[in-house]
């Protein structure tokens, strides 16, 4: 039986063909985000871990409280300081200690166009040795900067830059633009910077004058003499450190840490990856199971006969799951193959659009081989299970007869009625979705849709009766007998057309779900700008904002107020929320502030006002007193003076920036919000840029913008999407090709005969090509309606976040799916129909 596997493998494999590469398809996702993950966890340890050469402990400083001027200085203050520094120092088995200041700048390139990823932008400190040199970032180029007016740069921002040995570099930390010259170009090994980020170095006094204050560190790294144990050090190092200000890490423990977190955030992507890559593999199930239930049908007589000489049911199931385990093996070595390739592109894509990985050999590991063999394997013999069955049940007479016996009525009867109940549990479920208001119910809407999509696939044969006889209308009015005909051959076996129509359904189900979503929160998030901002201008920056630039901006000539946004949060007894601190004077021109109840006119340092939806949870009202405790740990009692309706860009509430700053992580404006006097202008917005100092890191918005910007963001999360389910469609076209090629080799006599009685080549094709549009919009149909109810199940869910969602259909869009559906049909005909129409009419005729 096995030969015979082997044999029928070899003397089908034109037929396998198609299978064979939805399979390798498949795998080929599987491995590529294996060998991805590998590649890019390996390259990120080993930056990890060379970084960390030599460090036996570091001592990160705590936030600390910042300066007194809170409203306009926004350095940070820490207690790890020249003192504490030369006190470890002192310690026995200390041979050295690197006192670090650390944050962000990001240089201008070409344009005023920001280098690197913001947040992957380090700046620190410079120290040289009594020779000049920092073992830490070695100077390829020039020296060290020893100035307030020059900066060292790493080899690839340099390059990025234009810049060279004395020129001047623009950059920027969180306020105007700075201008330094350029004296020195240093090579790094941070995992950061290799990995798409830049590296801009100043002398000790300047870094902590832009980000500290004078003889203070964000970090001290302390190097052991030979010999020392790390673990003892790192216990006399924290007796001496200032309680709750600062922590002291062991160099392996902050490894071990690192690595954690490298295998925490690969793991998620890996697992974003591999759940599209499932996908793919789930739609390539029913092409197998397609081509093997076609495969048994045409060697009906085959299996009768090796029934007849003696072979057993199981030793028929064996077979055929010895060919399918054969056909697995070899697409999925092929497939192993074109993952290796794909892991390369998938790295050159996503470093294309913004992301950054350090660099690295390709690594594949016995587990991605094994692991992406044995899915292949496993997958093509599960789907060819029921197929072997159904074969094992031939009997010997039965399959002599050349007329195919239709499904058994009690086994549709089965289907039908299962597929009803499942399908009525899905649509009970979403149902109950949808009177939900709690993003943490996502789960059970995931289940919900996967019922329905289950029960609809399982209804398909069923369905497909109606809606294809419906669509046979339009084709024989249009294009008459081959309309007609194409309409019957697609009824013909509803099985087989259900199951090739289901790829294609599973694939626009989700595509057409999250395509409903991000239209509708689009148009939610415009509206609620509309509604919620009354500003003119929306300023900002991921690492802050200079707290002195609110009032170089109120400054500017045609400019009515500026508001900054200064956002925290607090945690009362038996709940936690944001506070927003603003300047109240101004804060009612920028927003919508309408109040049910009091007022934040006169309100005092401790005042706040809270949402009216966080009032009626909680049972407050005005006058009320809260004890809060701040994320800082420190504690505050806060009096209750107004409560407002509800606004998504207010929050939970509202208070003085004096009450919110003291208590930020980075004391820092996060958003700076601006009124003008005759509404936005380009002339007042060039005003406004240059009170800020022509930063490249600032974005100066209006609302245009930022509906532009929304837009874009949700347009980059659909693209994203529709590329990672492109697989899944390219298989499901992959299945309508194989199923039309193999319908073709059934019906050639068949073909043979409509030749003889008259109708010509462009018929035959056209008869082809309408049967696998049909198939395709039938797929299409059902997978743009089941999208479309799960999308609108799951709306209520998007609103607790995005109150002002609705659900809004995108008819363009869903039109162009239609469309484009129908042109996959079209090509997916291309070869089968030229096959069809180029047979041979009196060999067609006479073929078994």
């Amino acid at each position: 039986m096995l030969r015979t596997a082997l044999r029928n493998v070899l003397a089908h494999k034109a037929r396998l063909m198609m299978t064979a590469l939805a399979v390798l398809l498949g795998v080929a996702f599987v491995a590529g985000t294996l060998i991805f993950s590998d590649t890019v966890g390996s390259a990120v340890k080993k930056a990890s871990e060379k970084n960390l050469d030599g460090v036996a402990v570091s001592v990160q400083a705590e936030a600390g409280d910042s300066s007194p001027d809170i409203g306009k200085d926004r350095k940070r203050t820490t207690l790890v300081d020249d003192k504490l520094a030369d006190k470890i120092r002192a310690l026995p088995g200390v041979q050295s200690v690197r006192r670090n200041v650390n944050g962000t700048a990001t240089v201008a390139g070409p344009d005023n166009v920001p280098l690197g990823h913001e947040w992957q932008n380090l700046a620190t400190n410079f120290q040289p040795d009594k020779d000049g040199h920092d073992p830490r970032y070695p100077l390829l180029q020039g020296r060290g900067p020893a100035a307030d007016d020059e900066v060292a740069l790493d080899e690839a921002t340099a390059k990025a830059s234009g810049r060279k040995i004395g020129d001047a570099v623009r950059l920027a930390t969180d306020g105007p633009v700075l201008t330094k010259r350029l004296v020195g170009i240093v090579s790094t090994d941070d995992p950061q910077v290799t990995a798409g980020g830049s590296l801009t170095l100043f002398d000790t006094a300047t870094a902590q004058k832009l980000f500290l204050h004078p003889g203070q560190f964000d970090e001290l790294v302390i190097g052991a003499a030979p010999g020392t144990d790390q673990e003892a050090l790192t216990d006399k190092v924290r007796e001496v450190l200032p309680k709750d200000r600062a922590t002291a890490t062991s160099g392996t423990d902050l490894a071990a840490e690192q690595s954690r977190m490298v295998s925490s955030q690969n793991k998620a992507l890996s697992q974003t990856l591999l759940t599209f890559a499932g996908i793919a593999l789930f739609v390539g199930v029913f092409i197998i199971a397609n081509t093997f239930t076609m495969l048994i049908s045409q060697r009906s007589r085959e299996i009768a006969l090796m029934r007849a000489i003696g072979a057993s049911r199981r030793q028929v199931v064996r077979s055929v799951l010895a060919e399918a385990a054969l056909l697995g093996l070899i697409s999925s070595a092929v497939g192993f193959a074109l993952g290796m390739g794909l892991a390369v592109g998938l790295r050159a894509v996503l470093e294309a659009n913004g992301a950054g990985f350090p660099d690295g050999p390709v690594v594949i590991s016995p587990a991605a081989v094994l692991s992406a063999l044995g899915v292949g394997v496993v997958v093509t013999v599960l789907a060819a299970w029921l197929p072997s069955r159904k074969a094992a049940k031939i009997a010997p007479v039965e399959a002599l007869n050349t007329v195919e016996a239709p499904p058994a009525l009690r086994s549709l009867v089965l289907r039908n009625s299962l597929g009803a109940v499942i399908t009525g549990l899905g649509i009970a479920t979403m149902c109950y979705v949808s009177t939900l208001k709690k993003a943490d119910d996502l789960p059970i809407a995931m289940v919900g849709g996967m019922l329905t999509l289950t029960g609809v696939i399982i209804l398909a044969p069923l369905l497909s009766r109606p809606l294809v006889s419906l669509a046979g209308v339009v084709t024989t009015r249009l294009f008459g007998i081959s309309g007609k005909l194409a309409t019957e051959n697609t009824l013909r076996n509803p099985r087989r057309t259900a199951a090739t129509a289901s790829a294609l359904m599973i694939g626009l189900t989700l595509i057409t779900g999250m395509t409903v979503v991000g239209n509708s929160a689009g148009q939610a998030m415009d509206k609620m700008t509309a509604q919620g901002l009354k500003a003119d201008y929306k300023i900002g920056a991921s690492s802050g904002l200079d707290p002195e630039l609110s009032q170089k901006v109120a400054d500017v000539p045609g400019v009515e107020a500026a508001a900054p946004l200064r956002n925290t949060g607090f945690s009362t007894p038996d709940s936690s929320m944001g506070l927003m601190g603003t300047d109240l004077r101004t804060i009612g021109k920028v927003l919508q502030l309408d109040f049910i109840s009091g007022s934040l006119k006169g309100a005092g340092g401790h005042d706040i006002a809270v949402s009216q939806e966080m009032a009626k949870k909680k049972g407050w009202h005005t006058g009320d007193t809260l004890d809060a405790t701040f994320f800082d740990k420190k504690k505050a009692k806060l009096k209750i003076v107004g409560i407002y309706a509800d606004n998504q860009l207010v929050g939970d509430s509202i208070g003085a920036a004096s009450l919110s700053a003291p208590h930020q992580f980075m004391p820092t404006v996060d958003t700076l919000l601006v009124k003008a006097q005759d509404g936005p202008s380009e002339g007042l917005e060039k005003q406004i840029r240059h009170a800020l100092g022509d930063s490249p890191l600032l974005k100066v918005q209006d609302h245009a913008e930022l509906r532009k910007e929304n837009a874009a963001n949700i347009e980059m999360v659909l693209n994203v999407s529709y590329g990672l389910l492109g697989m899944a469609v390219i298989i499901a076209v992959v299945g309508v090709v194989n199923t039309l090629a193999m319908s073709v080799f059934e019906r050639t006599r068949e073909i043979g005969m409509l030749r003889a009685i008259g109708l010509a080549r462009s018929g035959i094709k056209q008869m082809v090509r309408l049967e696998s549009v049909v198939i395709a919009l039938f797929g299409a149909g059902l997978g743009i309606a089941v999208g479309v109810f799960c999308s609108w199940a799951v709306g209520t869910l998007v609103s607790e976040g995005l109150p002002t969602y609705e659900l809004l259909l995108p008819w363009g869009r869903l039109a162009l799916f239609v469309l484009i559906a129908a042109a996959v049909g079209v090509l997916a005909a291309l070869w089968p129909a030229r096959r069809a129409a180029r047979l041979n009419m009196l060999q067609a005729i006479g073929a078994e």
